[in-house]
């Protein structure tokens, strides 16, 4: 207990340095805002109790039509996505004739935004938003004439205000009991989900409504359905034996290299910015390394967050459709009551990986806002004393993410390859968007 404690607090001190910073020479514009914001983010997600894969996912998405709406409010080339995300109503309205600075805009939205969507996040994570708040006030209204400042900052807080409305008739707005619900019927059938925790909250599964929340670019949870996995038998020669051996003997042989991919792409809750956090911190070090404009920091961080979000929402919706029990469930009552896997198994049904299907769409997106072929190395865990790795593409991470599941005795063979589909096709629907006028 001691040694986590520790880790808590070094984690801590990690918010608050970064919510005190130093300001970066020159004038401070509003891509810098938004990198400083989802910074925050990242280590605030980290440290919420609330803040499982799937929630983290709705935050990202939330947080990301905001900063586009706010800038694409003041831009010509850029297109509102009101109209195109589901429900979305066209935002408030800037005054004709007016000037507004985008900065100042965009810093007030964000920390509306943040401060809402984190609000039950703990006393370390409210003081560090609150210093991000004045720092960044301060320095985007550095030299500005006050009427300018007041009316940049009423306008990017009406278009969080305009937003969050939207967000609250989703259906995941509200999170009790840290997702597990207080009363849940589990099947009792041999294929289906079983309690693989000791935990009591445990003993019900993990936002088992989450998929029929209202998505984003995607037409309804079911909007990239997938076809049953493989027939539960426990005959040997049947397909359903056969990738629970795979996964038996995969993890009974791992090699050192199989071992580290596992741990690199866990991404547990409370100890990482969580797998969609993951896909987010490859986004934001790749458009901080090109120099990215404000508005290609907003499409991408928008289109990202959506993505993510609607694959969390199709994942869930098939993982609850089907029901599928764990590797760790089959195995024992199967194949050998003493294996382990070497990962702990997530509180929810199997089918499909939650990993592939949120890596597909990730990949499908970031392939179409960068090109094939785009090598990259990721240093998400860099602090967390985790080597980087790197990829020759997208699609190299996102399957490399998939697989590391089977090595961890997560998953079965047709949940991660099925989940990468399903993840394309969540994420061409995020790719048709139109964010270009």
């Amino acid at each position: 207990m001691k040694a986590v404690g520790t880790r808590l607090l070094a984690l801590c001190f990690i918010i608050v340095a970064l919510a005190v910073q130093p300001a970066q020479a020159g004038s401070v514009g509003a891509d810098r805002v938004m990198r400083d914001w989802y910074r925050l983010v990242l280590e605030l997600v980290r440290h919420t109790p609330t803040y499982s894969p799937p929630v983290a996912s709705r935050a990202f998405a939330y947080l990301g039509v905001t900063a586009y709406e706010g800038l694409a409010s003041g831009d010509r080339t850029l297109t509102s996505l009101s109209g195109q995300l589901n429900g979305l109503t066209p935002m408030p309205q800037r005054e004709a004739g007016l000037a507004y600075d985008e900065a100042v805009v965009m810093q007030a939205a964000l920390s509306s935004a943040a401060r809402q969507l984190f609000g039950n996040t703990g006393p370390t994570g409210q003081r560090a938003m609150k210093r991000m708040t004045e720092k960044l006030a301060k320095e985007v209204s550095a030299g500005l004439a006050p009427d300018l400042v007041a009316r940049s900052q009423a306008y990017g807080e009406s278009v969080t205000a305009h937003i969050l409305s939207w967000s609250e008739g989703d259906g995941g707005a509200k999170v009790e009991n840290m997702g597990f619900p207080l009363e849940f019927t589990l099947n009792k059938g041999p294929s289906n989900w079983v309690p693989t925790s000791l935990i009591n909250q445990q003993q019900k599964p993990l936002l088992p409504k989450w998929g029929e929340n209202r998505p984003f670019a995607m037409e309804t949870g079911n909007g990239c359905p997938l076809p049953a996995p493989p027939a539960y038998s426990e005959e040997k020669g049947s397909d359903f034996y056969q990738e629970a051996l795979e996964v038996y003997e995969t993890v009974k042989t791992l090699t050192p290299e199989q071992r580290a991919i596992a741990r690199f792409w866990s991404d547990d809750p409370m100890l990482s910015p969580t797998p969609p956090g993951h896909w987010m911190v490859i986004g934001l070090k790749i458009l901080d390394e090109r120099e990215a404009s404000a508005a290609e920091h907003a499409d991408l961080l928008a289109r990202l967050g959506v993505t993510l979000a609607d694959a969390f929402i199709g994942c869930w919706h098939s993982k609850f459709e089907y029901d599928l029990l764990r590797p760790v469930t089959y195995i024992k009552r199967v194949i050998d009551p003493k294996w382990e896997p070497i990962l702990i198994t997530p509180p929810f049904p199997e089918y499909p990986s939650g990993h592939s299907t949120q890596s597909g769409a990730a990949a499908t997106v970031l392939t179409a806002f960068f090109g094939d072929n785009f090598a990259f190395t990721d240093n998400t865990h860099e602090k967390d004393k985790l080597p980087n790795r790197s990829f020759k593409s997208f699609w190299d991470a996102a399957e490399e993410a998939g697989v590391s599941r089977l090595y961890g005795g997560i998953h079965f063979r047709a949940a991660i390859d099925r989940g990468l589909d399903q993840g394309r096709c969540i994420g061409e629907k995020t790719v048709a968007l139109r964010t270009r006028g």
